[in-house]
């Protein structure tokens, strides 16, 4: 059911599943389902309000130190990606602008936050000139190779990876993070859903 969220960029070569990615997947359905009861607010995306608020200990663009709770007062979308995404995370980037102008005055709330999958070619300076090409206000956070393994664990976001003739390009989860005000996990909206859904969905957070 999961798997159409992960997509491997153009040109990755097929690779067997790694169990660890089986593992996040199966997580992250069992608690999509909780959200399923006859009370639950009618979503697009996915109800993550049961699973476990998530965190990350990272550093912006400036060096500066981040964690999620810098952001608190402040609705939150947050995507993990790369700067050599060929499609998901330009896509994914273009409607979250596309989803600012739909918001209006919400806008200026929300919080929209990319972090790198891939912290050996996305330098601070590269990183920056990436969010800021799409909007001046979405901030680029980066770690270490065990600062990155833990944000994404925290959120049970899968990467990897995987070669292509004498470089690579990295698969990963390709979903984005609906954090409330309050510092609490909320949604995961689907890469397919349109800026409109997404709106939709923010609404019950906002």
């Amino acid at each position: 059911m999961f798997s159409r969220f992960l997509r491997a960029p153009a040109g990755a070569p097929s690779h067997a599943p790694d169990p660890r990615r089986r593992v996040l997947l199966s997580s992250l359905a069992l608690l999509a389902l909780s959200g399923c009861g006859p009370d639950a607010p009618k979503l697009h995306g996915m109800d993550l309000s049961e699973m476990p608020a998530g965190d990350f200990q990272l550093q912006d663009t400036d060096g500066k130190p981040r964690t999620l709770a810098d952001y608190r007062g402040h609705p939150v979308m947050l995507f993990f990606g790369f700067t050599q995404c060929p499609d998901i995370c330009p896509t994914a980037l273009t409607r979250a602008v596309e989803i600012k102008n739909l918001l209006g005055a919400d806008a200026e709330r929300l919080r929209v936050l990319f972090i790198t999958v891939d912290p050996e070619r996305d330098t601070p300076e590269i990183l920056r000139a990436y969010t800021q090409a799409f909007d001046p206000g979405f901030i680029g956070l980066r770690g270490d190779a065990e600062q990155t393994r833990a944000a994404a664990q925290s959120f049970k976001v899968y990467y990897q990876k995987v070669a292509t003739g004498s470089s690579y390009t990295m698969d990963h989860t390709a979903l984005t993070y609906v954090i409330d005000a309050q510092g609490k996990l909320r949604l995961a909206l689907r890469h397919q859903q349109s800026a409109q859904e997404c709106v939709e969905d923010l609404r019950t957070v906002l």
